[in-house]
C-alpha cells in the first residue's frame, strides 16, 4: 500500500508539472506552424471540392483536376451563354424579318442614272470578302461548341457528329489567321473616315434614310457604317486576342486567365454575330444598290447623291480640279 501511494503522488506531482508549465508558456502552440502553406478560413472553403493530383511533368498546374471556379464556369458556358447567344442571334433574327415586313427594301428615289462612281478599290474588295468569309466559317463553327450537341447532335447521330466538330476545330483555328490580318488591314484602310464628326449626329436624327424616306447627308461613312466599323475592329480584336489565349494555354494565363478568356471570347462573338446579321441585311436585301459597293466596287450616282451625298461632292470637286500640265524638256 506504501508503494502504491508513492506512485500515486508521484503520478499527480508530474501531472501538476506539466499543468504550471502549460501555464507558464500559452503561446507555445500557436508559435508553431504545422505546415508551411497554412491558409486562411476564406482560402480554405475556395479550396473545398478541389480534385488535384501529382504529374510527373514540370507543369504541376496541369495535375488539377478540378476546382471550384471551374464548375462557374462550366455553369456559365452550358446555360447561361447558350441564353446570351438565343436571345442575341435570334432576337436580331425576328427583329430583321418584322423590319422588313413593315419597311421593305430601301428603294432608290430618284431610280437609277445610268452614271456609276467607284467606291471601293478591288484590294479593298479583297480584304472586305477575305475578312467577311473568315467571319462567316468562324461564327458557324463557333456556335457548334455551343449549341451543336443539343441541336445537331439529335438529328445528324453521334458518328457524324463527331466529325463535323473535329474538322469544325481545324477551320476555326487556321481561319482565325487571316481573319485577324483582315481587321487589320480594315483598321487601317479606313480608319481616316470613320472618326466622327458633327455630320453622324444629324443623321442619327434623322434616322439615316432607313426609318422614314428621309436622306441625310454623309461622308464616304456614315454613321452606321462606322458603328459597324469600330465593332468589326474593337470586337474582332478581342475575340482575335482571347481566342489566341485560348489556342495555346498557358502560355498567357493560367486555368483561371483562360477561363475568363473564354467567356469573353464567347460573349463577344455571340454579340459580334448578331450584329453582324444587321450588316449582311443592310448590305443585300435591306437597301437596294449597297450590294453593288462591294460587288463591283461602283454605285449608281443617285445612290451615292442619296446615301452620301458629301462625299459625293467631294470626288466631284476632286475630279473637277485641272491637272498639271506636263512640258517636255527642250
Amino acid at each position: 500500500m506504501a508503494c502504491f501511494a508513492r506512485c500515486v503522488r508521484l503520478v499527480i506531482g508530474v501531472a501538476g508539472l506539466l499543468l504550471l508549465v502549460s501555464a507558464a508558456s500559452p503561446s507555445v502552440a500557436q508559435q508553431v506552424n504545422p505546415t508551411a502553406s497554412a491558409v486562411k478560413e476564406q482560402q480554405l472553403l475556395q479550396e473545398l471540392n478541389r480534385v488535384q493530383g501529382r504529374v510527373s511533368i514540370p507543369d504541376q498546374r496541369s495535375g488539377v483536376l478540378e476546382q471550384p471556379a471551374g464548375r462557374e464556369w462550366r455553369e456559365f458556358r452550358n446555360v447561361t451563354l447558350r441564353w446570351i447567344g438565343g436571345i442575341a442571334i435570334l432576337g436580331m433574327l425576328a427583329a430583321l424579318v418584322i423590319f422588313y415586313l413593315s419597311r421593305g427594301m430601301v428603294r432608290l428615289q430618284s431610280g437609277r442614272s445610268g452614271r456609276t462612281i467607284v467606291r471601293f478599290s478591288a484590294f479593298e474588295r479583297f480584304v472586305h470578302w477575305m475578312t467577311a468569309t473568315c467571319f462567316i466559317i468562324l461564327a458557324i463553327s463557333g456556335l457548334n461548341v455551343t449549341f451543336g450537341r443539343p441541336l445537331l447532335l439529335p438529328l445528324i447521330g453521334h458518328e457524324a457528329f463527331s466529325e463535323w466538330s473535329q474538322w469544325a476545330k481545324y477551320v476555326h483555328n487556321y481561319l482565325s489567321f487571316p481573319f485577324t490580318i483582315g481587321v487589320v488591314l480594315i483598321f487601317l484602310m479606313w480608319i481616316a473616315g470613320n472618326i466622327p464628326n458633327k455630320a453622324d449626329v444629324d443623321w442619327i436624327k434623322r434616322g439615316g434614310g432607313i426609318v422614314g424616306h428621309d436622306h441625310p447627308p454623309a461622308y464616304r461613312f456614315n454613321a452606321g457604317q462606322k458603328a459597324i466599323y469600330w465593332i468589326v475592329v474593337i470586337g474582332g480584336g478581342l475575340v482575335a486576342a482571347t481566342g489566341y489565349a485560348l489556342m495555346f494555354p498557358f502560355y498567357l494565363a493560367g486555368i483561371e486567365g483562360m477561363q475568363l478568356a473564354q467567356i469573353v471570347h464567347s460573349i463577344v462573338a455571340m454579340l459580334f454575330t448578331a450584329v453582324m446579321l444587321a450588316h449582311i441585311y443592310i448590305g443585300t436585301i435591306g437597301m437596294e444598290g449597297a450590294f453593288e459597293a462591294m460587288g463591283s466596287g461602283t454605285v449608281d450616282v443617285n445612290w451615292a447623291r442619296e446615301h452620301h451625298s458629301l462625299w459625293l461632292e467631294e470626288e466631284n470637286a476632286r475630279d473637277a480640279r485641272p491637272q498639271p500640265s506636263v512640258t517636255a524638256a527642250e
